[in-house]
């Protein structure tokens, strides 16, 4: 019983010092991200909606009254290629505050990752059933006559050209993209997610993200955006869907700032 109580002191001996030397084990973590809007670096507050006070690349002033998106799939990869992806996603409403700050239901070891996310859904996603979407902001599901699926952003306001003092609603939504044939039978699919990749970033135990949304870049780079041309009717619409994507994936999203 010496000898066993002996070996239990050592033991204990042998953690404290490594302890003492800060080789304490790595916990594993969760992560906040923080998802902030802005025009062009003007930040954009609850107030600022239904206001007509912002200039798109083409010349049109325009409003804001509805901004819903959503993001899936934050995958966090470490430096050997270990990806750690909870699968879950969330439904951001700007205007009403909801959902800006989400945490990924998945714990990560405290380390270095390169960070990513989907807007939207991929394919396989977008072909599961999602009861709280189907509800959402008056259905966020698409007509099965349009592919099915989900919305991956609906974005409304009015606008202003500069050859008339009238308002007019515009319908900035994007989903997969269609292609109806002269029979309104689906002809092709094409998968408009995109990933964003926002670098490596350092998590600890208290780590909160933000991701910063350009709102401005959806009418920019690549394709100059014409609300006088498309205003409306876009989802069926199969090149606008794909425009709207590789704007997108231009720049809209970027790393803000990052806490521990």
């Amino acid at each position: 019983m010496k000898k066993i109580a002996l070996i239990l002191m050592m033991a204990v001996a042998f953690v404290s010092c490594n302890d003492d030397d800060g080789n304490a084990p790595i916990e594993n973590v969760t992560v906040d991200v923080n998802f902030t809007h802005n025009w062009d670096g003007d930040a954009i507050e609850n107030a600022d909606f239904d206001v007509i006070q912002y200039t798109n690349a083409h010349g049109e002033t325009l409003s804001l009254s509805k901004l819903v998106y959503l993001i899936s799939d934050v995958t966090f990869t470490n430096a050997s290629g270990e990806v750690f992806d909870a699968g879950d996603y969330t439904l951001v409403n700007v205007r009403e505050g909801s959902n800006l700050t989400f945490t990924p239901q998945i714990e990560i070891p405290e380390g270095t990752y390169s960070v990513s996310f989907t807007f939207g859904f991929d394919d396989e996603d977008n072909d599961q059933n999602y009861q709280d979407l189907n509800s959402a902001d008056g259905g966020w599901n698409v007509p099965v006559i349009l592919g099915g699926g989900y919305h991956y952003m609906r974005m409304e306001g009015k606008y202003i050209d500069a050859s008339s003092p009238d308002e007019t609603n515009y319908q900035y939504h994007t989903i997969r993209a269609v292609d109806l044939d002269d029979q309104g039978i689906i002809s092709t699919l094409t998968d408009t997610s995109f990933e964003v990749n926002l670098g490596q970033v350092t998590i600890g135990n208290t780590t909160n993200i933000e991701v910063k949304m350009n709102v401005a870049e959806w009418f920019k780079n690549p394709n100059t955006w014409d609300l006088t041309q498309l205003y409306t009717m876009l989802m069926p619409n199969y090149n606008a869907q794909i425009m709207m994507s590789g704007n997108g994936a231009n720049g809209v999203f970027s790393l803000g700032n990052v806490t521990q």
